[in-house]
């Protein structure tokens, strides 16, 4: 029989983070995968800001709150670059950043995320299943859009376009882990499955963590 979960000192702010870097992370997948006709980049530009950038650094400062470095770092760093991208867009916006200045600062950009996410998906295995997957993805997609910004891949085309394709499943796991979060903390026992950790011993009574 499964134990009750012990009550957070506040709410759980990891449904919330999930679901801001889920949704920012849709759209500019969205933009890589179809190209700028398709899904125009400056549709990523206030979400970025208010929701994947704020939302999302509000929830890791809660989660130091509930004394969960993981969380805290993985939202407050993850919100951090969202916050980043929108600036970088009003950037290209107002004509201070060319064209193959961008594509190369995304270059770098994302190979340092890519370096961050590396150790974060090594920690998420002592997590859940579902937090290891969004990390597993979201690695393989900052892989794919570091090396195809390097070789001047365009949105819409080459690795930028596969990166784009990943990260739309990245998010759609996101949301998932979002969901789970959301339910099983309305419940007393947990409804939507997140697996158990790969390896070592999750924080005690936290269903969905990142």
């Amino acid at each position: 029989m499964a134990e009750e979960r012990p009550a957070l000192p506040v709410a759980d702010p990891a449904p919330l983070g999930l679901a801001a870097f889920a949704l920012t992370t849709f759209v500019l997948s969205a933009t890589n995968a179809f190209g700028l006709t398709t899904a125009p980049i400056l549709a990523v530009l206030g979400f970025a800001l208010f929701y994947g950038g704020a939302a999302q650094f509000a929830a890791g400062m809660w989660e130091f709150r509930n004394r969960n470095v993981f969380g805290a770092t993985a939202f407050g760093t993850y919100g951090g670059f969202w916050l980043g991208v929108g600036v970088l867009l009003v950037l290209v916006v107002t004509g201070k950043v060319a064209g193959k200045d961008l594509t190369q600062s995304l270059g770098w950009i994302l190979l340092a995320f890519a370096i961050f996410n590396t150790y974060m998906l090594l920690w998420a295995s002592r997590i859940n299943i579902a937090v290891f997957a969004v990390f597993l993805t979201l690695e393989v997609t900052e892989i794919l859009l570091f090396i195809g910004n390097f070789s001047g891949n365009a949105p819409g085309a080459g690795l930028v376009q596969i990166g784009g394709w990943v990260g739309l499943l990245t998010a759609l796991v996101a949301w998932y882990a979002s969901a789970a979060g959301v339910i099983n903390g309305m419940s007393a026992r947990p409804v939507l499955p997140v697996g158990s950790p790969l390896w070592g011993e999750a924080a005690a009574g936290r269903a969905v963590e990142a």
